[in-house]
């Protein structure tokens, strides 16, 4: 009697071996877009490919530099001691919260430890493509994503700046004092328009003194495609990672150049009555500051930037030739995993016809 071969391999994502999604969960919808970013990232941090990264410089500028993944995951340990817990409440900081602060998009910690050093980073994940609408028709050279920004984002930005700098509240609250201080009705327009100056002020004044705790806090990676074909680049993946003072900065130099209480200048009010509350109380109600700040404004979105204005931030010839080739997909989604995808669904759709594309080549190679 012959002995009855092994079950297959399930389909997996490389590098993750500990997660919170496992099986069909990581193929779902919203939740690829998630977990393809970690193993990618996995994978750079595996070939010594660092990350591009976005941080605010001296002159509040911001600029593209190099980080390695390993100081993007805050450790050292090799990804098979790592938990990769997606739509993860980070723990740290809900001392800083009268209510729940939520989830956030990715968690890495050390896997098997119960103490507080399992906790590495939280960050936020968005994936993008390149070009958008806004960039498409434009030269090459000038392809850039878009990136939105949803509301649960900037308050777990503004709390994890507060833990970075919490040593030195006093300070945060002496900058903001005079202006948030002084404000009677934060859901007043009119109130908000006539302390616009001084609120940006107060930001600007905040980032130049506390620049230096910068840290990693949103990765977008980008799949490059030929134009507005739905096929892959020859060079189609990489991994941008801003930090939260360059986040911050984008929506406090877009409400500078503004006029009006505008989702910037919403996003700008609300970032400094959070660092405010925090500095003065050591705990806010986020989610009634969040309520309380629409300024009729819908709820469901932050702000969003166009390729046109993301290309400024991501400076870099990255940007235009990313570091991965569009082969490397069939080292990051393995066992078959591809035929999990749903190519109703725009990224799903380009992974699931390339990955097909380069495994039927691949085995043409083999049988010749």
């Amino acid at each position: 009697m012959g002995i009855a071969p092994g079950n297959p391999p399930a389909p997996n994502l490389y590098g993750i071996s500990h997660s919170n999604r496992n099986g069909a969960d990581l193929w779902g919808k919203n939740q690829f877009n998630s977990t393809f970013p970690a193993a990618l990232a996995c994978y750079m941090r595996d070939r010594g490919v660092n990350a591009v990264y976005l941080t605010l410089q001296e002159d509040l500028t911001v600029r593209a530099e190099e980080i390695p993944i390993a100081n993007l995951f805050n450790t050292d340990r090799p990804n098979d001691q790592l938990e990769f817990n997606f739509e993860t409440r980070y723990g740290p900081y809900q001392p800083y919260a009268l209510d729940d602060i939520g989830c956030i998009d990715l968690v890495v910690r050390h896997h098997g430890e119960h103490a507080d050093t399992k906790w590495r980073r939280p960050l936020e994940v968005k994936l993008t493509v390149i070009p958008d609408s806004s960039t498409c028709d434009r030269p090459e050279n000038e392809w850039s994503p878009e990136l939105v920004i949803r509301p649960a984002s900037t308050k777990y930005c503004a709390l994890g700046v507060y833990h970075a700098c919490r040593l030195r509240r006093a300070e945060i609250r002496d900058i903001f004092q005079n202006v948030c201080g002084n404000f009677q009705l934060w859901n007043s327009l009119h109130e908000v328009r006539d302390k616009r100056n001084a609120l940006l002020g107060a930001l600007t004044n905040f980032q130049r003194a506390f620049r230096v705790s910068q840290q990693p806090f949103l990765i977008q990676p980008i799949w490059k495609t030929e134009g507005k074909s739905p096929s892959l680049s020859a060079r189609a993946f990489d991994l941008f990672v801003w930090s939260d003072f360059a986040l911050c900065r984008a929506f406090i130099d877009r409400s500078i150049a503004g006029a009006d209480v505008d989702r910037f200048m919403r996003a700008s009010a609300r970032f400094a009555r959070v660092l405010y509350e925090l500095s003065t109380q050591e705990r806010a109600n986020l989610t009634g500051i969040y309520t309380e700040m629409a300024y009729g404004l819908q709820t469901d979105k932050e702000f969003a930037l166009s390729g046109l204005a993301t290309r400024a931030y991501l400076n870099t010839p990255r940007r235009i030739t990313p570091a991965l080739q569009r082969e490397v997909v069939t080292e990051i989604i393995l066992n078959g995993g591809e035929k999990l995808l749903s190519p109703e669904r725009r990224f799903d759709a380009t992974i699931y016809f390339t990955a097909k594309e380069i495994f039927d080549l691949r085995a043409a190679e083999g049988n010749n």
